[in-house]
């Protein structure tokens, strides 16, 4: 039983490494399950018995990007971590998550389409950090403006701003913390 499971261990591990070289070389909106499939030497039905699609390899391979961040934002260093006022976290926050999306924003586009970004574990976790983070600041209309303050952070919109406007990490960080500024200052 255990050369089986080394086996899918295997099997595993050469399907994630597969699939991050396409969706470097190619976008992770272009790749099928059979690319993956062919790249990493294994039969679609391997493939399938643990990745139901493409979005779900994506979100394997971003899981830890992710994972990493989220303990930064519970036990880290102010302003990203506890200890820094709501606003200065949220900008740290805003400016972390530029980073992740500037790395990583094929495999997030792979995995956060549309709606299907709202019913990800990670975006319920962003999600509760920022509106803990609106909470602490006595922003009363933490619940309507969560979504709002998150949504300039969907990988498509940032995909949109990097690659068909032109802007520069900067200049999104810069937008990012303007609007953070103003949530909690009023300016």
């Amino acid at each position: 039983m255990s050369g089986v499971r080394a086996d899918a261990v295997r099997n595993r591990e050469k399907v994630l490494a597969a699939a991050a070289r396409l969706f470097a070389g190619q976008g992770a909106r272009n790749v099928t399950m059979a690319d993956i499939a062919q790249a990493a030497g294994v039969g679609r039905a391997t493939l399938y018995r643990r990745y139901p699609d493409v979005a779900s390899i994506a979100t394997a391979l971003l899981d830890s990007h992710e994972r990493e961040l989220q303990e930064e934002l519970l036990r880290g260093s102010p302003p990203l971590g506890p200890g820094a006022l709501p606003g200065l976290r949220l900008t740290a926050f805003y400016a972390a998550m530029v980073d992740l999306l500037e790395q990583h924003y094929e495999l997030v586009l792979g995995t956060e389409v549309g709606q299907s970004r709202m019913r990800t574990g990670a975006y319920g976790f962003w999600r509760a950090h920022v509106r803990s983070l609106l909470v602490a600041g006595g922003v009363a209309e933490a619940d309507a403006l969560v979504d709002s303050l998150l949504a300039p952070l969907a990988p498509d919109v940032y995909a949109y701003q990097r690659n068909e406007l032109g802007l520069t990490v900067k200049e999104i960080v810069a937008g990012l913390e303007r609007l953070a500024r103003g949530v909690f200052d009023g300016g």
